[in-house]
């Protein structure tokens, strides 16, 4: 029995060092893109390492040699050389402080450039389940961490083997017996500092999760200020982001608790090894055995071997702060996309519109299906309205289309051709959505519309607009095509909105539409407006339209009512009128005439 914990023990140390080895991999191959200017840097540390060792020894030779034979000149030039090394080191030191931290910049962008990008890659059940402000600080605060230790991790690890090294073999050289007394206490001070460090480590992840949940409820907080205020909320808002707060005031505070319990400790134990070396110099000195100029040189050199411990102390404060944030970074980095393409993928090319769903099943979270055994058959160019209550699956099935989620069973084809044997680029391409919310970037009216076709011309988009019937109101404001919009479209009306994802959608020119009850947030009268607009804009497209409001779909090819128990009547408005089923009882529930 206690064997089998032992071998368990070991497979667990095994699995930790194998998870540390590929996360320092990992974090390593940042700095390959910028290989000469960490060579440089290195070589900078090196040299100020150098010049740190010399000064001491320089020193007491000088003082040993040519002051007693009154060589003066001698002497002084020998400190005109070190105050030339001095300057020396200062530009060193210059580099090192700017482009080593530009180093650390380059790779902090390169980091938040693949953090990104990946995240593009990932589906919408990832953002379903995480929220913004969460990764918010991942993309921008863990990061920032990271540029001191890229910089000052190796910097500070190599200048301190270099200056350990020398000071070592010089301690020896000058007085063998009061080195090994220095020597002898740097194991406690390395141990202190590797045990305090697992601790500061523990701490700082605790404040980054704090500080993500901050951002979470700032963000969510701040997007809705203007219901907080219609609620008259303020009070209640300002309770839950002091909760927050609190809590990461907490765990800030026990971090800094571990921080200064490190540092007293390290200063003390330090500041003892000086006692310990005036003390026992004082000794030696008394037999004979060493002079006041070695001592003065040794104290010296202590200082000098001080200066590695202090930046292995300050090394470790800066790792458990980096790396926290570094396997933040890294856990998010190896989320896999559960939708991408196939490697034998192919283009969708030539695309006549022929949609059809077999057998479809689908699950959020593999435990409570949404969709079962659906089957649909919607021709090129036919518009297709799905109804029915809220939460029946309308807009799941619609987003399986263009594998926004992925089916458990079943396929979807697209011209005969399952889509999941299509790139997701070509596949996107082809499908143009307009959704009841719409997505309002803050930018002009200009950017809002391009973005539906970045590589589109001013005349183009100006005549997406037209065809969108918003051209005219455009040009009745301030700036015109260049006119701000505010953050998420705040400064446009619901219409405008609606309007703005239209000329998107023109522009793209998808020869499949997805209307996600585009218009169930607007007025009747605005509605009626638009309705013309989504008309003109389905015409010679396979159109699938999700809609509450049944007299907007009346005049589709086909609608199917749908609900918890799948598709339950398919058929054109005038038909399931007549049968008098789900569909006409839900016209009569909002008094439609039936013809």
């Amino acid at each position: 029995m206690q064997d089998s914990k032992i071998s368990k023990n070991d497979n667990l140390e095994i699995q930790n060092q194998e998870k540390l080895s590929k996360l320092l991999k990992s974090y390593v191959s940042y700095y390959r893109p910028h290989w000469k200017l960490f060579a440089l840097d290195m070589l900078c540390a090196l040299l100020i390492a150098v010049i740190d060792l010399i000064f001491p020894i320089v020193s007491r030779n000088s003082i040993n040699e040519y002051l007693p034979k009154g060589v003066y000149s001698a002497f002084f030039a020998v400190m005109g050389v070190l105050v030339a090394a001095y300057i020396i080191r200062a530009g060193l030191q210059y580099f090192v402080g700017y482009w080593g931290h530009v180093l650390g910049v380059y790779m902090e962008a390169d980091m938040r450039r693949d953090l990104f990008t990946h995240l593009q890659t990932l589906p919408y059940s990832f953002f379903d389940r995480n929220r913004t402000g969460n990764l918010m600080s991942r993309v921008v605060n863990d990061l920032f961490e990271i540029v001191e230790l890229a910089h000052h991790g190796p910097e500070d690890l190599f200048i301190s083997a270099i200056t350990l090294i020398g000071a070592f073999i010089a301690l020896l050289t000058i007085q063998y017996k009061l080195a090994l007394v220095v020597f002898f206490m740097v194991p406690l001070i390395v141990l202190f500092a590797g045990r305090r460090r697992k601790k500061m480590s523990e701490a700082s992840r605790k404040v980054k999760e704090k500080m993500a949940g901050i951002n979470s409820n700032v963000e969510a907080s701040i997007s809705g200020m203007r219901t907080a205020k219609a609620f008259n909320n303020e009070k209640y808002e300002l309770e839950r982001f002091e909760e927050s707060n609190r809590y990461f005031r907490g765990a800030k505070k026990s971090f800094y608790r571990q921080m200064g319990i490190f540092t007293a400790g390290m200063d003390f134990l330090m500041n003892i090894m000086n006692v310990v070396v005036i003390a026992f110099g004082g000794y030696l000195i008394i037999k004979k055995q060493m002079d006041y100029v070695d001592l003065i040189t040794f104290t010296l050199y202590v200082n000098t071997f001080l200066q590695p411990i202090r930046r292995l102390s300050n090394f470790v404060e800066q790792f458990s702060v980096g790396m926290a944030g570094f396997k933040r970074f890294y856990s998010l980095m190896q989320v896999e996309p559960d939708i991408v393409d196939k490697p034998d993928a192919v283009a969708l090319t030539n695309i006549r519109g022929d949609i059809e769903f077999k057998n479809v099943t689908f699950s959020y979270d593999n435990d409570v299906e949404v969709l079962s055994d659906v089957n649909l058959k919607i021709n090129a160019g036919e518009t297709f309205a799905l109804v029915g209550p809220s939460g029946g699956g309308k807009t799941t099935l619609c987003h399986l289309l263009p594998r926004f989620y992925e089916i458990s069973e079943g396929s979807i084809t697209i011209d005969g051709k399952d889509i999941r044997d299509l790139t997701l680029s070509s596949l996107r391409a082809a499908i143009g959505i307009v959704q009841q919310e719409v997505m309002i970037f803050a930018g002009t009216i200009m950017e809002n519309i391009r973005y539906g076709r970045l590589d589109a011309t001013d005349e183009e988009v100006i005549e997406a607009a037209k065809r969108a019937e918003i051209h005219d109101t455009i040009m009745q404001m301030p700036d015109g095509y260049n006119t701000y919009v505010g953050e998420r479209g705040i400064m446009l009306s619901g219409g405008q909105k609606q309007r703005i994802a239209i000329a998107r959608i023109f522009l793209k020119n998808p020869p499949i539409l997805i209307l996600d009850e585009a218009t169930s947030a607007l007025d009747t009268i605005t509605e009626a407006r638009i309705q013309s607009a989504f008309d003109e804009l389905s015409k010679g497209r396979t159109t699938l339209v999700i809609a509450h409001r049944l007299s907007t779909v009346r005049g589709a090819d086909k609608i199917a009512y749908i609900d918890n128990h799948g598709i339950r009547e398919i058929g054109t408005h005038k038909e399931l009128m007549e049968r008098n089923g789900l569909y006409a009882s839900l016209v009569k529930t909002q008094e439609l005439p039936e013809y």
